[in-house]
């Protein structure tokens, strides 16, 4: 998705976040006299719409999730259209405290988003862009001091080093060694702390099962559609309590018409995101949350590929984990990775990310820097932290953070997506740069306040995000120091031999060659399961694919300072139909 420009027209009325209906709500008020008692029948639609301060009061998202329309006053009676009337009924309490006596009609789910959308559109487009505290979100400081930092500190760097070259490039080869030697030993611990998959929960009662909706964001998906539609459809899961909503742009007409006339299942269907002052995967994330009503909120990617039993290993890991496990991260795998030697890299990079660092991360009680699919949530959770942050580029990464920060866990789930690896030079730069960009804008955004998050993580889980965060920019932006040290080893002088004692030198080309031979064996270690076992020999090239996060490390930070809600949009449907089962 990409940058926009413009702006949305103000809100004529706030949309307020509305608790879910509860029984401990305060008492309605008791039915005047001579008022009869409703009777259900087809809520008449008459022109004008309904009353937008009945609607208001309830709230557009609560009308759209739970599917009540308060529409008109009727004398001392208010009349709301339900798709349920049954279902409403149970709701009646939370209604009557609202509205006092109401009188229950029944609709369609279409008459009441449409009705909806006709006079709060703008608000729930607006609201998608705000849901996060501004605090917490890349909306400040994108637009604040943040480019203009980097930018004098890129001009800064670049002049303290034709003054003093030698000086500068030692304090550098220091602060990327240091990150180096920290990021060594965090990826080693947490291989130790990974553990092996345990048995699988026991799976519960058809009538046990929560209600999940499933969002999958999708733009400019053409080719790929008829795939996506194809494979959710394949989710075993009972179908009345679930939801895959398909989310498209309003402007991406390809998409659009590509879904339309799809056939698709009585469980999925089409919302459309209006257009906003940007365009991008979380502002589409937010805005179709408030239309879903699941339990349980997952999301996927237009090119996944999930496990048909998915949704069941969610569903009941959830019911027996801990109240504190919020989030719950399955495992992706790619369905092309015999494509060519870049695809074959990027699944070893994401055995060692899916399989040992982000479990390892887990199990010592750091913040998970989630993927951005495969993901599954306790909806109050999720709405308690305010959704995704929508102009972050990594809103996967930073919801893991919140998280972490609100005293929640995630959890790494024995389950496999297969998407498609991005297995084409550019294409791969491009997106992991979009990665990195949005790493460098997570860790400026909560040190903001350096002593509340250390408050809110404690020591030991703000030393993690230092070295998963800071650290691991600072490698890619800074690998050439540390690639400087190939030197050492081959007998040629460093650069900065002639400012450091030797000793120094041949103590930090160790650590170098220390840390190449960790990180082949770490690849070899996540390879080694019958899946991926032929890429072991694979592993020691990784030396040459590293080097392109560096690249991409400088087109992210730079953009930073252009465009920094830009959202490289990564293209897929080149290898859709080379997918390899899981073994």
């Amino acid at each position: 998705m990409s940058e926009r420009s413009g702006r949305m027209p103000a809100c004529p009325s706030p949309v307020r976040q509305q608790r879910p209906f509860a029984d401990n709500l305060p008492h309605p008020p008791q039915r005047p006299a001579g008022v009869p008692e409703p009777t259900y029948g087809r809520l008449p639609f008459p022109e004008g719409g309904p009353d937008a301060g009945l609607l208001d009061a309830l709230g557009a998202d609560r009308a759209i999730r739970d599917g009540v329309l308060p529409w008109r006053r009727a004398g001392a009676v208010t009349i709301v259209g339900a798709t349920s009337p049954s279902q409403a009924e149970r709701k009646r309490g939370a209604l009557e405290a609202l509205f006092g006596p109401v009188a229950l009609a029944e609709t369609s789910f279409a008459d009441i988003e449409s009705a909806v959308l006709a006079i709060r559109r703008g608000c729930l487009a607006s609201r998608a862009e705000e849901r996060t505290d501004e605090a917490l979100s890349c909306r400040g400081i994108g637009q604040g001091r943040l480019p203009y930092v980097l930018a004098a500190a890129a001009a800064f760097t670049a002049l303290a080093l034709l003054l003093a070259p030698a000086t500068v490039a030692g304090v550098l080869v220091f602060w990327a060694a240091g990150w180096l030697l920290a990021s060594t030993l965090l990826r080693l611990a947490a291989a130790f702390a990974a553990e092996p998959d345990r048995p699988p929960p026991p799976a519960l009662p058809p009538d046990g099962l929560p209600t999940i909706s499933c969002l999958v964001p999708v733009f400019r998906e053409r080719d790929i559609a008829g795939h996506l539609i194809d494979r959710l459809s394949r989710l075993d899961y009972p179908p009345d309590k679930l939801e895959i909503c398909l989310i498209v742009e309003k402007r991406d007409v390809i998409t659009r018409a590509a879904i339309t006339r799809a056939d698709l299942p009585r469980s999925m269907r089409l919302i459309v995101v209006p257009p906003g002052n940007l365009q991008t995967k979380p502002r589409a994330l937010n805005y179709a949350l408030d239309f879903t009503s699941g339990d349980i909120v997952g999301i996927y990617d237009a090119e996944d590929a999930p496990a048909f039993d998915q949704l069941r290993v969610v569903a009941e890991r959830f019911a027996t984990a801990g109240r504190d496990v919020a989030c719950l991260q399955g495992r992706l795998d790619f369905y092309n990775p015999r494509t060519n030697w870049l695809a074959r890299c990027f699944a070893i990079d994401y055995a060692v990310w899916f399989r040992v660092i982000l479990p390892g991360l887990s199990r010592l009680g750091l913040p998970v820097p989630l993927g951005g699919t495969t993901l599954f949530f306790r909806r109050d959770v999720l709405n308690r932290l305010g959704g995704w942050d929508a102009h972050n580029v990594t809103e996967d990464a930073d919801l893991g953070l919140r998280l972490s920060r609100m005293g929640w866990r995630t959890e790494l789930i024995p389950t496999v997506t297969e998407e498609e690896a991005n297995c084409r030079l550019w294409p791969w730069i491009r997106q992991r740069s979009r990665w990195i960009k949005g790493y460098a804008m997570t860790w400026a955004v909560h040190m903001q306040r350096p002593r509340t998050l250390l408050s809110d993580l404690g020591l030991w889980g703000f030393v993690g995000f230092q070295i998963v965060f800071l650290g691991s920019l600072s490698q890619f932006v800074l690998a050439p120091f540390l690639w400087s040290f190939w030197l050492v080893l081959f007998g040629a002088p460093h650069p900065v031999a002639s400012a450091l004692p030797h000793g120094v030198i041949v103590a930090l080309a160790t650590l170098f060659l220390a840390a190449e031979v960790g990180n082949v064996a770490l690849g070899a270690w996540a390879c080694r399961g019958p899946r991926h076992r032929w890429l072991i020999p694979w592993v020691p090239t990784m030396h040459f694919y590293f080097p392109l996060a560096a690249v991409a490390s400088w087109k992210g930070l730079a953009e930073i300072v252009s465009r920094p809600f830009f959202w490289d949009k990564t293209e897929h449907g080149e290898h859709g139909t080379d997918m390899v089962p899981e073994t």
